[in-house]
């Protein structure tokens, strides 16, 4: 069984940046992938980024490219989610994903996790 503890959510200004955290219990943590999806309230939860166990590989929604950086380190079990240039619009709920897969993964699709944290509030104020 694995589980995924989410840190760091709060308030912020419009323009500035949070770092969120994601702790994962297990053994085997290094060799799965993990991901960050949002939810804001009313809508869907969405894909927001996700990383390959061996963290060379990282993906993106397209409306967080370049704002966002998405990173792990396997010996803490940790993975991370730098938020820079928040937007109000980014305001949700957000939450920490881990998918056992290790070829032809589909990182952006939430049916394909197995494991999901609580979350953790993130409001951006304009």
């Amino acid at each position: 069984q694995v589980q995924l503890v989410e840190s760091g959510g709060g308030l912020v200004q419009a323009g500035g940046s949070l770092r969120l955290s994601c702790a994962a219990s297990g053994r085997t943590f290094s060799t799965y992938v993990m991901g960050w999806f949002r939810q804001a309230p009313g809508k869907e939860r969405e894909f927001v980024a996700a990383i390959r166990g061996s963290g060379g590989s990282t993906y993106y929604s397209n409306s967080v490219k370049g704002r966002f950086t998405i990173s792990r380190d396997n010996a803490k079990n940790t993975v991370d989610l730098q938020m820079n240039s928040l937007k109000p619009e980014d305001t949700a709920v957000y939450y920490c994903a881990l998918q056992r897969c290790f070829s032809a993964c589909m990182y952006s699709v939430r049916s394909k996790y197995d494991y999901w944290g609580l979350g953790t509030q993130v409001t951006v104020s304009s």
